[in-house]
Order: structure tokens, then sequence, then C-alpha cells
């Protein structure tokens, strides 16, 4: 018996040594997920990436939505590896392979990722911003990286390093996609328009056509790609067709225009010279959105990512119907058929009319911000502190909506008031950019 109580004794001692002997298990490091910061990172960057469409000379309005694809998009890949239950758009999107991940077990601050990533992608989206501007994001960058500073300065260096990384790899992917240094190429010397019946003609400015091949660019999903050409109506110069009562039906609107009507065509005008254009009108209700309902990071993230996919698609596929059909402008109709000294309460801008852009990209912004939001009472301010438009004798007043919707029809109406644009040409905007938000949502976000 004591024999055997030694035996067990010994036997247990060794146990006790052996196990002393282990190694610790290692711990996890804790990483706070997306949704535990606010989204200050995110409307920072989105108020300076608007302010660099208005500064940097040649974003028109397709070269201002492709930047602001590529913007949101980078922001949402930047963090979405903190936001549980969702997915990267990598091998979603068209030629998107893949996209650098976080290192296992390692600990990562999201706000330092999004704000690393975020001054890389727009330093190289607006190569040619003033001097003065591309300061801005170094400051911007700085001040953000202190405000989210964390007690571990390897843990903050790896989370900008990750960013970066990010930010490389999609803007290598963007350089494929046939819009890369577009404002270098507005208005092409080459394109010659066509000068049948009923095609778009120069405006009176002078100006060459805009951008005219830029619907053969790479758009971000293969199904908005893949969408058809809907034809306008037939020309036609007759008084009892179709096609006269489109045209006709804007110059009975534009020469008794309402002042709340004015008010309309004025805010959604979004002119390029003084503004940051359509797109970065929606982009700015994106900002709007995620301010007044207090979104979190990762929240915001998704929000930006899906508003500039949305615009980028959205300037794609209307651009290619805009010069797949060479559609006239009610100007050129009114004053040859109609009225011959007409002038429009807008000026028409330097490309064909259908169909168009205010209502495509703006009800695809629409779907998506629902997605995200559902039906959501809102005040749109972008243009509020701007001077009064003494030539229009129109101010900039806040204007407040029920529901997303109501922006994209009242941004498509807008064209019509200002006499640039028929009724066909918004109702197929707002028709083909709703399918272009439904297909974003139907994404694999989770």
């Amino acid at each position: 018996m004591l024999r055997q109580w030694l035996l067990t004794g010994s036997a247990l001692l060794i146990l006790a040594l052996l196990s002393s002997c282990q190694p610790e298990p290692e711990v996890a490091p804790v990483v706070a997920p997306t949704s535990s910061y606010d989204a200050a990172v995110a409307t920072k960057w989105s108020t300076l990436t608007l302010q660099l469409v208005r500064q940097s000379p040649g974003f028109t309005p397709p070269v201002a939505a492709r930047a602001l694809g590529y913007a949101g998009l980078t922001l949402y890949e930047s963090v979405a590896a903190g936001m549980p239950g969702r997915r990267s758009l990598a091998g979603q999107l068209q030629q998107l392979g893949s996209l650098p991940q976080p290192e296992t077990g390692q600990a990562y601050r999201w706000p330092l990722c999004a704000n690393a990533a975020q001054a890389l992608i727009l330093k190289n989206l607006f190569a040619n911003a003033p001097a003065a501007s591309r300061a801005r994001i170094d400051s911007l960058e700085d001040a953000l990286a202190r405000a989210y500073a964390g007690p571990d300065a390897a843990t903050d260096d790896r989370s900008a390093a990750y960013g970066r990384a990010v930010a490389e790899a999609i803007f290598a992917w963007s350089k494929t996609d046939g819009g890369h240094e577009g404002y270098l190429r507005n208005f092409p010397a080459g394109y010659v328009p066509t000068t049948n019946p009923g095609d778009w003609q120069p405006t009176e400015n002078g100006l060459r056509p805009m951008q005219p091949y830029w619907g053969s660019n790479r758009t971000f999903l293969a199904l908005d790609a893949a969408m058809p050409m809907p034809s306008p109506l037939p020309y036609s110069p007759s008084p009892t067709s179709q096609y006269y009562a489109q045209y006709l039906e804007v110059y009975a609107k534009n020469i008794g225009l309402t002042q709340q009507e004015k008010e309309i065509a004025v805010w959604w005008a979004d002119d390029p010279s003084d503004t940051f254009t359509p797109p970065g009108h929606s982009y700015n209700l994106a900002r709007i959105v995620v301010t007044t309902t207090q979104a979190d990071l990762g929240k915001a993230a998704e929000t930006f990512a899906r508003t500039g996919i949305a615009v980028a698609d959205a300037f794609i596929i209307c651009w290619k119907c805009k010069y797949t059909f060479n559609n006239e402008r009610p100007y050129t109709f009114v004053r040859r058929f109609i009225d011959p000294g007409w002038v429009p309460f807008w000026p028409a801008p330097p490309f064909p009319g259908y169909s168009s852009g205010h209502a495509t990209q703006s009800a695809a912004t629409a779907v998506v911000l629902e997605g995200l939001y559902g039906n959501l009472t809102f005040t749109d301010d972008s243009h509020v502190g701007r001077g009064r438009d003494v030539a229009r004798a129109t101010d900039f007043k806040a204007r407040t909506y029920h529901s997303f919707w109501e922006t994209a029809e009242e941004s498509a109406l807008s064209r019509f008031l200002g006499g640039i644009h028929s009724r066909q040409d918004n109702e197929v905007g707002l028709r083909e950019g709703r399918k272009i938000g439904q297909h974003i949502n139907s994404l694999q976000w989770k």
C-alpha cells in the first residue's frame, strides 16, 4: 500500500511539473467592431471629397460620379472586416477578384483603417487637385489619426497600413475601367455628332459633346452592364405626334413657371462650375442621412459605398443611352417648330437629352438609401448659404422630404422645369435608375 501511494504521489508530482512548463494559451486581441465607433471619420472624409469635386478641374458629373464610386467602395472595404456578418464586395464586382485582408489574430482600429484608406484613394483620384486642396487631405488625415489613436502604437500603424493596402488595390483596379484620368478628356475633339433629323446638336455655348465615350466604361456591377438600352419615341415633327407633344409640354410649362417651380429647378441644377455636381448632391444626401440617423462607422461606410456605386454606374448606363440615341434637347426642337426665340429657364448642357442623368442617378441613390434606412423624413441643406441666383430671382432654401423616392422625383422634375428635359427623358431615367439601385441592394452585403 505504501509503495502504491509513493508511486501515485510521484506521478502526480511529475504531471504537476510538466503542466507548469506548458506555455500559456494565447489570448486573442480584443478588436472592437466598427459599430462601436461613430461616423465622424466617414462624414469628414465625405465632406472633403465633395470639396475636391468642386475644386478640381475637369470633374464633370460623369467623372465626379466615378470618383465617388471608388471613394465609397474604399471606405467600406477598409472596415468591412470589422463588421460582423458583412462581406467584402471582392468577387462580386466586375474584375475585382480579391483585396488585402487583415492579419489573423491581430488587433485593428477601424477608424484608422478608414482614415488612411480615404487619404490615399483621394490623393490618387484627385491627382490634379490644386495644391491647397491636396494639403487639406494631409491635414485631415493627420487630425483624424491623432483623434483616434489608441494605447498601442503597433496597432495604430498596422491599421493605417491595412487601410492604405486596400486603397492601393482598389485604385489599381480603377485604372482599368476606361475612365482613369477622365478629367483630362471631357471634350474629345475627334467625336463628331450625327446630324440626322431629331439628333442632338451642340449647345448655344459652343461646347463640344461631353464624354461621348463614357458609356463604354466598365460598370461596377455586371448586371448594370447587361441592361438593354430603352428606345425613345420615334422622331416626328408632326403636331399630332407623341414626339411633338413631349416638347410642346416642356415649352408650355417653361414659359409660366411659378416661384416654387423656379426654386426646384435651381436647387437641383448643381452646375459643376458652382457646386459639387449632381452625383455630389446624392453623396451629400447620404452624408445628411448618416448624420441625421447618427449611424455608426460601419453603417456609414456601407451608405457611402452603395451611394457611390449607384451614381457611378448610373452615369455610365445613362451616358451609354445618351450617345446610343443622340436624342435632341427641347431647345433644338422648340426653336425649330414652336418658338424660334425661346430660351429655356436653365441653359442646356453639352450632351444629348435622352435619358436624364439627374433622374437616373437620383433614382439609383433613392433605392439604395431606402434599402438601408427605409422611408425617412430629412432636410436637404446642400445649398443653404449660397448667394441668391440674381439672374433667376431665386434663393436657395433648405428642402424637406418624407422619402428618398421623393428626392428622385423632384430631381427629375427639376430638369423638366428647367426646360432641358422632356417627360420621356425623366420617366425612363427614373425607371432605369431604380433597376440600378435594386441591383446594388441585391449584392451579398451580408
